[in-house]
C-alpha cells in the first residue's frame, strides 16, 4: 500500500500538502485533514473553530481536497484524506478525486469531540456498524482505496466485528489508535485481511516493534509528524523490522 511503512496521521488544521511534503522524506503515506465535506459536518467544524480548534473550513471542500492533491503529484508519498460527513452524495465525490489521484480515502470514525458526534460524525460512526459500512462501501465502489480511521476503547464497540464488516464492505485498511490497548492492534490484524496502520505514541524503535510484533502492517506519526528527529527513529526503526 505504501513504503516505507510509515505514515503522517492527520492533524486538525494544520496536515495539508505542504506538510505532507515536509514529512515525505520520512513516511510512505500522509493523510491530509481532516476535511468536513457536508453541512453538518461544516457546522460542527465551525462551532469547534468558535472554541479555538484549527479546521479546515474552504469555501469548495471538494475543490480544496483536489487542489491539495495536485500539489503532491511530484512529491515521493502517497496521500490520502480523511473526511467526516454525514451524507453520502459528497463522500462519494470525494472518493471519486481521491480515485483520480490514487490517494486514499480514510473516513473518520475516530473523533470524539462532542460537537461532531453530534451530528453523526467521528465516534458516533463507528459506533453505527451498519451506518459505516455503507459509508465504506458508497466510497469503495469508485474504486478508491478506503479505510477507515477508528480508536480503541470506544464504549460497547467491538472493533473486530467492526473490522470485519469494513473488509466485507470493501474497505481495503483500518488506521487504529491504540490508546492502551495496543494488543488490539494484533486482534485485529489476526481477524481480517485488512492493511492495518497502528498510531498512538508512536516515538522510538520500542513503540514501533511493540505495534509491529502485534500484526501492524505499518505505523503512523500524529502530532510530532512535522519533527524530523522523532520521524527519523520511527522511518529507521520501521525499515529495520521489515528488513529482517
Amino acid at each position: 500500500m505504501f513504503a516505507p511503512r510509515v505514515a503522517l496521521a492527520s492533524l486538525s488544521g494544520r496536515a495539508d500538502a505542504e506538510w505532507a511534503e515536509y514529512g515525505a522524506e520520512y513516511a510512505g503515506a500522509a493523510f491530509l485533514g481532516g476535511i468536513a465535506l457536508d453541512e453538518n459536518s461544516r457546522e460542527a467544524a465551525r462551532s469547534l473553530v468558535d472554541r479555538d480548534r484549527k479546521e479546515f473550513l474552504p469555501d469548495d471542500p471538494l475543490a480544496f481536497v483536489d487542489r491539495e492533491l495536485q500539489a503532491l503529484e511530484d512529491v515521493p508519498i502517497r496521500p490520502g484524506w480523511n473526511i467526516r460527513t454525514t451524507a453520502l452524495d459528497p463522500l462519494q465525490s470525494a472518493a471519486q478525486v481521491c480515485a483520480r489521484h490514487d490517494a486514499l480515502l480514510e473516513i473518520n470514525a475516530h473523533c470524539r469531540q462532542d460537537e461532531l458526534r453530534a451530528v453523526g460524525c467521528g465516534e458516533s460512526l463507528l459506533a453505527d456498524t451498519d451506518r459505516l459500512a455503507e459509508y465504506v462501501g458508497c466510497a469503495a465502489a469508485t474504486g478508491a482505496t478506503v479505510g477507515v480511521k477508528m480508536r480503541t476503547e470506544v464504549e460497547d464497540v467491538d472493533l473486530v466485528r467492526t473490522a470485519e464488516a469494513i473488509a466485507d464492505a470493501g474497505g481495503a485498511f483500518v488506521h487504529v489508535d491504540a490508546m492502551d490497548s495496543e494488543s488490539m492492534v494484533g486482534e485485529i490484524a489476526d481477524a481480517t485481511e485488512l492493511f492495518v496502520i497502528a498510531n498512538n505514541e508512536v516515538r522510538d524503535r520500542a513503540s514501533v516493534q511493540e505495534y509491529l510484533s502485534y500484526g501492524a502492517d505499518a505505523v503512523s506519526v500524529g502530532r510530532p509528524s512535522d519533527e524530523p528527529a522523532v520521524l527519523r527513529r520511527v522511518r529507521r526503526a520501521a525499515d529495520e523490522w521489515f528488513e529482517q
